[in-house]
């Protein structure tokens, strides 16, 4: 069975994923909240970005790794404050970056281990309003594409770059009936993401199916930032 770390993964999108992976793999999960998995065979910790990242609790090699912590501030850009884009920018970026590294170790240990990250559509699509989120999760592309060269060929490293997806994080965003229609109608395939959608996705970068792909900023957005369908 592969170790897999899943970071933040309590909600949505790590929730799904969890109960996805535990039937086959050791899954290990570091979250704010880790409640939620008493009585289960997942491993946790208790997250704090901000402190240092403790490895006692985890096995000497991994086999997955998958950050999944996040934000979404949309407002325009006069309004948003530079410590707003310094808080997104440690959560979505920096908490990933001190993580890898003191687990590098243990993912260099495995077979055929995988990190899997997490984008937005805004980064190639321009939206408003998302300058903040963009500019973090376009660091996280970047972070993508460099680490996965500067590994290969021992560890593989994508990211999947969502559209906005029917999980705890946008729940504000699709609150309504209206705003879910119209959360709809703005992708081609006139549906919302959810949290099962992107976990399958996840499940095949973490596995060897999914072996000879790496450096890849994996759109998963409806067609939303290559389709013009009105």
């Amino acid at each position: 069975m592969k170790n897999i770390l899943l970071i933040g993964g309590s909600t949505g999108i790590g929730y799904e994923l969890s109960k996805k992976l535990v039937d086959n793999n050791n899954v290990f999960v570091s979250s704010r909240n880790t409640e939620i998995f008493n009585g289960t065979e997942i491993k946790t910790h208790e997250l704090n970005l901000d402190d240092d990242f403790e490895l006692d609790w985890l096995p000497d090699q991994i086999d997955g790794f998958v950050y999944l912590p996040g934000t979404i501030n949309l407002r325009p850009f006069k309004g948003i404050k530079p410590s707003t884009f310094m808080d997104d920018f440690n959560i979505n970026v920096m908490g990933c970056v001190k993580i890898l590294q003191k687990i590098l170790p243990r993912l260099q240990s495995a077979d055929y281990p995988s990190i899997v990250m997490f984008s937005t559509v805004a980064v190639k699509l321009g939206m408003p309003f998302h300058s903040s989120v963009s500019a973090s999760k376009g660091a996280i592309e970047g972070l993508t594409r460099s680490l996965a060269a500067e590994f290969a060929p021992k560890i593989r490293v994508n990211a999947i770059a969502p559209s906005i997806l029917n999980t705890p994080m946008a729940e504000k965003f699709l609150n309504s009936e209206s705003k879910m229609d119209n959360a709809r109608n703005r992708h081609p395939m006139k549906e919302i993401g959810s949290a099962q959608d992107i976990s399958e996705m996840v499940n095949f970068l973490l596995s060897e199916k999914s072996k000879w792909m790496t450096g890849q900023i994996i759109p998963f957005d409806g067609g939303m930032s290559s389709l013009k369908t009105n």
